[in-house]
């Protein structure tokens, strides 16, 4: 779940986004800007600067794996597993490694494949017929088994009431799959644009327990955890000494959540389990000599097939359960992982033959991210930088993609009203570079050719990417343009420059009207104090904005409270999630409200009643917009 990566007129905008950081903090996305210490030239040194880092962010422990190809560096864990008992964290401890985990249905589904016993491009519909969803291009283009585990299908990610359910260790996957489908629905053909979605991979799981006979769970143990040297790890609640998990204030303990699909991200393991399972990458699948799966299977893992960029050649970005990722100019490959009070990162580098493991018992990601830092710095201080591919001219057609542009592969369809205008981006071409200018930074990110329609990044403080992470598109048989860019997980779509300045123009006049409302409600209601300045017949123009804009105040402030457990709270139907969604119906209610007192107040003075109608005319926009992307109404738990 990494990227992580993000929606209406900036009014709900404000509320959106603190949903949205709200949730991302809960799998482990935040992260914090900082210079980080020098490396560290040996364990000993290492070792310290984490533990600073745990104290001053109040992580309570950390398990970690330094691995090189010829055996294990550091297995080990610093602070505690369990704050109330002070039970230390060693390298048997048992943390749960989120999304980590999907890499096992992608290495299950291989190996039938090298057995003949399937294909990744099977359907879908043709293997497990019984599990539902829809896609309205399926005679022209089916869901793949490939789209599972590349996140290709176009499916919307699970929905909060999924990641909510906690589902027994008895229930079995089929029924899981009965929980809930309306996520499951395809928005563009698959095989076209990447977007990150949970239920993927747990149906290329199930295709494996119809092939096998087997549960799946049983199947990984028997073919992956037992000859991988992963003597402990497991899907289920752990026996053996366990992390517990905690918020952010890390004394706080989360329950263990059994999520609603285990091959999505249920799995337990220790650092030595993880340390085992780096070698096995480091190694190309071979395990003390002997051959677990080919060479040619974690190949193929490691690179993305499906997405148009993919198609037309660029390496980066998200393969089967495996994906590419640049820090500090040199190229990992890996997966990370996050659920409530635990975040995990297992990375590699196979060209240097050394990767690394951690996973930490709180969901702090402003430690998770310098615990990352800390750990790769170590790592690559005596290695010398791949090669940069020499800069390339540009395409000629370039100029042709100069414009606005809005994202166009939403992970959670929920959020895509705030995302497709705080996500806006300005594209244009000069001195041989191309720049992406996002509205929400307004500061350019550079981009240089490397070759064809490919461009690698030119980040402000770290090394130049050595490969290329972003590609100009103009797919066969669609309209328009499109730019992939961020290691290929995003993918932009070009919208005609008039659309786009009028979103600004109009969003920025709603966030105004409202901000307006606010500034100016104390002076009226003080001066309703006085007789002489009372004006009944101005009464409810000023009453149904205010109560519209503090509807929004409203919401805002529920999630932020929701935070610690917004899960919880927003995925059932709880306090939280009705006051969401009864404050949206009275948002729209008191904006048509605000429209018709305008309407009905002609005696009012000239210059109260032509900001009221502008006011007015704002919140019944924002209505019509939220309302289009269902935010009138909404449903959390639903």
């Amino acid at each position: 779940m990494r990227h992580n990566r993000e929606a209406t007129a900036r009014i709900t905008g404000a509320f959106v986004s603190v949903v949205l950081i709200a949730f991302l903090a809960v799998v482990g996305f935040a992260a914090e800007q900082e210079q980080p210490p020098k490396p560290a030239q040996s364990i000993s040194e290492l070792q310290p600067q984490l533990e600073k880092i745990l104290k001053d962010n109040h992580v309570p422990g950390v398990s970690v794996a330094i691995v090189k190809r010829d055996g294990p560096e550091w297995i080990g864990g610093l602070g505690l597993a369990d704050v109330a008992s002070k039970t230390p964290v060693t390298a048997d401890t048992l943390f749960r490694i989120g999304s980590t985990s999907k890499a096992f249905a992608s290495l299950s589904i291989l190996k039938l494949a090298n057995e003949g016993k399937l294909s990744l491009t099977d359907p879908v519909h043709k293997l497990a017929p019984e599990v539902w969803f829809e896609n309205r291009w399926e005679a022209t283009d089916p869901v793949l088994v490939v789209d599972m585990l590349e996140h290709t299908a176009g499916w919307d990610d699970m929905h909060l009431r999924e990641y909510a359910k906690d589902w027994p260790a008895s229930g079995s996957l089929r029924e899981a799959f009965d929980y809930d489908h309306t996520s499951r629905v395809s928005r563009w053909p698959p095989g076209t644009r990447m977007a990150y979605c949970n239920s993927g991979p747990p149906v290329a799981a199930y295709i494996v327990e119809k092939i096998t006979g087997q549960r799946f769970e049983d199947y990984v143990t028997e073919n992956f955890f037992k000859p991988i040297g992963m003597k402990t790890a497991t899907y289920f609640p752990p026996t053996g000494p366990a992390t517990t998990l905690y918020h952010d204030d890390g004394k706080t303990p989360y329950p263990y959540w059994n999520i609603l699909f285990r091959p999505a991200g249920s799995i337990n393991a220790s650092a030595n389990d993880m340390a085992a399972y780096v070698a096995f990458y480091l190694n190309h699948g071979t395990v003390n000599g002997v051959e677990v799966m080919p060479a040619a299977s974690i190949e193929r893992m490691q690179n993305p097939t499906r997405t148009w960029a993919a198609q037309e050649g660029l390496k980066a970005g998200y393969g089967l359960s495996n994906y590419w990722s640049v820090n500090d100019g040199f190229v990992y490959h890996g997966h990370n992982g996050g659920v409530n009070g635990g975040l995990t990162e297992m990375a590699y580098m196979p060209d240097y033959g050394v990767g690394y493991f951690f996973s930490i018992n709180a969901g702090n990601g402003g430690a998770f991210e310098k615990i990352g830092k800390a750990i790769r710095a170590y790592i690559t201080r005596q290695l010398t930088k791949p090669p940069v591919p020499p800069v390339g001219p540009l395409p000629a057609n370039a100029d042709s993609y100069a414009g606005w542009y809005e994202p166009d592969s939403p992970r959670v369809q929920m959020f895509y009203f705030f995302e497709r205008l705080v996500g806006l981006v300005r594209v244009g071409f000069a001195d041989g570079k191309m720049m992406l200018k996002p509205i929400a930074t307004m500061k350019n990110e550079v981009f240089v050719p490397v070759t064809g329609a490919q461009f690698r990044k030119l980040p402000d403080k770290e090394a130049p990417y050595p490969v290329a992470t972003a590609e100009l598109l103009a797919p066969p048989n669609v309209e328009g343009k499109f730019i992939q860019v961020a290691t290929g997980t995003v993918t932009f779509r070009r919208l005609p420059g008039g659309l786009a300045v009028g979103e600004i123009v109009v969003t920025a006049a709603v966030v105004l009207a409202m901000i307006s409302v606010l500034l100016y409600a104390p002076f009226w209601l003080l001066g309703g104090l006085s007789r002489r300045r009372r004006r009944p017949q101005e009464r409810a123009m000023r009453w149904w904005p205010l109560i519209a804009v503090l509807s929004l105040v409203a919401m805002m402030l529920i999630v932020t409270v929701s935070n610690p457990d917004i899960i919880n709270r927003m995925g059932n139907l709880t306090v939280w999630s009705v006051g969401v969604f009864v404050f949206s119906l009275l948002f729209a209610i008191a904006s048509l409200a605000s429209l018709i007192a305008v309407w009905r107040a002609q005696e009012a003075r000239k210059w109260v009643w032509r900001y009221s109608a502008l006011v007015a005319v704002a919140l019944v926009i924002a209505t019509a917009y939220l309302a289009y992307w269902g935010v009138i109404g909404l449903r959390t738990w639903g």
